[in-house]
């Protein structure tokens, strides 16, 4: 697969599996000693711990939690479906401001290796960190 491909299918096949909650094929998207971060992992770890998962057991036991929460209120998961590419990078928007209101403003940056995701960053906006902020526990 061509890298112009792996990003296109990607793009679009993590944004579908998260929606759908289908952890199989979000996972099937990640190498298995894929990097994931995000504030949310920080957030979620007991006495906030690094914010960052190892290898793909992690990065699948932290999606199999969310998707077991459904009104979480975390992801509305709204998107234009425009991304830029450079190198070895992908990255998309999910901006705060959607056709029916505001959602919680998320920037993806992923590290594409053979096809697959092998760093996946997720960057959060105010409103994202607001709501974080208001996490039980936090």
């Amino acid at each position: 697969m061509s890298l112009d491909a792996a990003f296109r299918h990607i793009h679009e096949q993590w944004h579908d599996a998260v929606v759908r909650r289908d952890i199989d094929g979000v996972m099937a998207l990640y190498a298995d000693d894929a990097v994931f971060e995000s504030p949310l992992v920080w957030a979620s770890e007991p006495e906030g711990g690094t914010g960052v998962l190892m290898g793909k057991v992690a990065i699948r036991d932290f999606f199999a939690r969310g998707f077991r929460s459904p009104q979480n209120g975390l992801g509305r998961w709204y998107r234009t479906g425009i991304c830029f590419t450079q190198g070895h990078q992908l990255a998309w928007e999910y901006p705060r401001e959607t056709p029916d209101g505001d959602q919680i403003d998320l920037i993806e940056m992923i590290d594409v290796a053979h096809g697959l995701i092998a760093h996946h960053r997720v960057y959060w906006g105010w409103v994202g960190m607001r709501t974080l902020s208001r996490l039980p526990g936090r």
